[in-house]
């Protein structure tokens, strides 16, 4: 296959991401609000172009005080940083269908490299639309913190309300 474009189809696509809540259980949200290209053979990206942006706003955790919260200045501040985003700068074939994927991930005004785990789940002829598809799974983790996410509480049992770390899960299909 040779080199193309394709484009991110969101109606088949979740960007989510788990932190753990009060020390006892994750709380798991997602982005509605997403847009990628990829100039690639799916089948080898290991010279791939990567660009990634999110929508802040656009954060769900299905409780509306929560989402706010998170909007605001003590998180995303969205108002003044309204994107998050990602562009590949290395990329290296692990196996057959795995790769590593590092690139510049901005959140508010931080960038800093991150790595995710990502895996080609294969190619198929969408049979109503006719279109390329092809699949990909990825997962990460970062310190919030890293990227000026600092806000907590600490709670009266030790221990605080927001863990640093940040697990994201993406399940890409492209479309070309």
């Amino acid at each position: 296959m040779t080199k193309a474009k394709w484009n991110v189809d969101t109606a088949h696509s979740t960007v989510e991401f788990s932190v753990r809540h009060m020390m006892i259980s994750n709380v798991k949200g997602t982005f509605n609000e997403f847009q990628g290209t990829i100039e690639a053979d799916p089948q080898d990206l290991t010279d791939a172009s990567i660009d990634f942006t999110i929508d802040a706003s656009s954060i769900d955790t299905r409780k509306s005080d929560r989402d706010n919260h998170l909007r605001s200045a003590d998180f995303f501040d969205v108002e003044n940083y309204p994107n998050l985003s990602f562009k590949a700068t290395t990329i290296k074939k692990t196996s057959d269908d795995t790769y590593d994927i590092t690139g510049d991930f901005t959140i508010k005004d931080t960038t800093k490299p991150v790595t995710f785990n990502v895996t080609f789940e294969g190619i198929a002829k969408d049979p109503m639309s006719g279109d390329e598809a092809a699949g990909f799974s990825g997962n990460t983790k970062i310190n919030r913190k890293d990227f000026g996410l600092t806000w907590n509480a600490a709670l009266e049992t030790g221990g605080v309300v927001v863990s640093d770390e940040v697990k994201i899960h993406l399940e890409i299909q492209l479309r070309k």
